[in-house]
């Protein structure tokens, strides 16, 4: 049964809010391909209002998971930030989490096993209408700060707007986790976020692309450049496209993240583009918004990155600790002895989760800048 919220509760229609959930339906969650080990959750499909990149109001999708049984005092929040899935409405978290089909779903049970309530977000066009704005971190962190003012809203769900909140994520998740630091004093003043744990964080796009040109992850380049055009719509990636790159990256629209790469694994972004794109002066405004570390987060911030990170460099982890750092965060840094950037995301994983939950013991914060 699909739950409207308006008339239980929320805010009345003309007085809507970004939170707001349109819709929260019980479903419920695999570990395992066939619908196989389900999780012992209470569970939600959601639908709810945010803001898009440019400051335009929209709906977003997305899970909140809450452990069975009763919680003694305020149940945390913890947003998940997934990391990339691809540009199709088919490879959203909450279509494949239903499925069994998601492996991120392995290390969002750590929190669930602290009896946290975990908000997942789709993002902007991911399992909603219009492209999904891939990599475009200002509308990234206005879902998932979103998400958790939705997690608070859902009927039945028992939690409170007054919760402690944690915030994590890797890859795409670590640039919204970040993301999600830096806009949370003016966009969501009122969540009570205790900490962000942010790793392998592609926080300079520019850097990143550089990097993946002509190598077997080039996709996740070429699908960045997808998802800033459709937050972007001045950057008119399509008019720089050659024939053989408008199809590609049409078909990458609809595909998931193996797909992506397969389709476009060794290509160059001069194989595909009438003139260099990120020359362009609109592509290097856009590019310079999107770079993370302009702005220091209030909250305290657990940034990890694995030494061999063979996508995002060590050094843009690095960077962003740096910018963070100079300018008053408390953040503590930690590269991990890890050969790749999916690794990164395992050996990570429990170290974010135990810090986060120091956050919620209200311990004390240590920093190494």
């Amino acid at each position: 049964m699909i739950l409207s919220v308006f008339g239980a509760g929320a805010q009345p229609a003309g007085a809507a809010t970004s939170g707001d959930v349109l819709t929260a339906q019980p479903v419920s969650v695999y570990l395992a391909p066939g619908r196989l080990l389900e999780v012992p959750v209470d569970a939600w499909k959601i639908l709810y209002r945010s803001t898009s990149a440019t400051g335009a109001a929209n709906q977003v999708s997305g899970l909140l998971l809450v452990p069975k049984g009763s919680h003694h005092g305020t149940r945390p929040i913890i947003a998940y930030a997934i990391g990339t899935h691809g540009l199709g409405d088919q490879c959203a978290p909450s279509h494949q989490m239903q499925r069994g089909t998601d492996a991120e779903l392995a290390l969002i049970s750590l929190l669930l096993a602290r009896g946290w309530a975990v908000a997942v977000t789709d993002y902007e066009g991911l399992g909603t209408p219009g492209t999904h704005t891939y990599m475009a971190g200002i509308s990234q962190g206005h879902a998932v700060l979103d998400s958790i003012r939705a997690a608070a809203r859902v009927p039945g769900a028992g939690l409170s707007a007054s919760a402690p909140v944690g915030i994590v994520g890797y890859s795409q998740g670590g640039a919204s986790a970040a993301w999600a630091a830096q806009l949370a004093p003016t966009y969501a003043p009122e969540l009570r976020i205790r900490g962000v744990a942010a790793g392998g964080v592609p926080a300079d796009l520019r850097r990143v692309a550089e990097n993946l040109d002509g190598t077997a992850d080039f996709g996740l380049a070429a699908a960045a450049g997808v998802g800033l055009d459709a937050a972007y719509p001045e950057l008119n990636l399509a008019g720089y496209l050659t024939p053989e790159g408008r199809t590609l990256l049409d078909a990458a629209k609809d595909d998931c993240l193996e797909d992506i790469k397969r389709a476009l694994a060794g290509r160059r972004l001069a194989d595909l583009t009438t003139a260099d794109v990120l020359a362009l002066p609109a592509w290097q405004a856009r590019l310079a918004e999107t770079r993370a570390g302009a702005v220091a987060p209030k909250v305290p911030v657990f940034l990890y990155h694995a030494d061999g990170d063979e996508i995002i460099p060590l050094s843009v982890g690095r960077t962003l600790r740096a910018d963070w750092c100079a300018r008053g965060a408390k953040v503590l840094w930690t590269s991990l002895p890890a050969p790749s950037h999916v690794l990164g995301a395992v050996a990570g994983a429990p170290l974010a989760v135990q810090w986060l939950d120091n956050r919620m013991r209200n311990l004390p914060t240590l920093t190494n800048c």
